[in-house]
């Protein structure tokens, strides 16, 4: 785990991100205090499966339902 400013950070940044693709983690320091934490991304897990929640989720008759008048006014 690396250390860096601000400063130091705005001025490597391709470094740090090299550093971070790498697996290493890299946190960004304002003065000595910790603000934020470079880490890798990660691979995306599996693909996008089309159906794979068919049956699982459930649109009431209410959706089509008109809306009341109160609620059209602010569509407006």
């Amino acid at each position: 785990m690396s250390i860096f400013t601000i400063h130091q950070a705005k001025t490597n940044l391709s470094r740090l991100i090299e550093k971070a693709s790498e697996g290493e983690e890299v946190i960004i320091a304002r003065g000595s205090k910790p603000v934020a934490r470079v880490v890798p991304v990660g691979e995306v897990k599996g693909k996008r499966q089309p159906g794979s929640l068919k049956g699982k989720l459930r649109v009431g008759p209410e959706f089509f339902e008109p809306l009341p008048i109160s609620e059209l006014s602010t569509w407006e």
